[in-house]
């Protein structure tokens, strides 16, 4: 992630979960405005998913997804993803579409420009 950085500290998620979230079938995405010019991104996947392997595959996913579609997110914005039980098999076309939608009605994504 080139211009983002990862959540880490267990008080800023707590803080994004107090935040309303956008919801679709794959996962739940929570923003708020951070004090500085980059994005931090964490990403949460519960144990009832799955073993490990099935948990790190879905984190790996959702990070690539945020990595592709970087350029797209404003700056500024604390972003937590929770995965849900779709997002085991969804595949990554579906994965991104979803991650994108959620993103745009938190209204993080950057506004596309209307050509004349």
């Amino acid at each position: 992630m080139k211009f983002s950085g990862s959540l880490k500290l267990n008080h800023i998620f707590q803080r994004l979960y107090r935040t309303t979230g956008q919801a679709n079938g794959c996962l739940v995405l929570y923003a708020r405005k951070n004090r500085t010019a980059t994005n931090r991104v964490g990403i949460t996947v519960s144990k009832k998913l799955g073993k490990a392997h099935v948990r790190n595959r879905v984190r790996r996913r959702l990070r690539e997804v945020y990595r592709l579609n970087e350029a797209r997110f404003q700056p500024g914005w604390d972003i937590v993803v929770v995965a849900r039980t779709k997002a085991i098999h969804a595949p990554f076309e579906k994965l991104t579409e979803n991650y994108l939608s959620a993103a745009e009605k938190a209204g993080i994504l950057i506004e596309k420009k209307a050509s004349p």
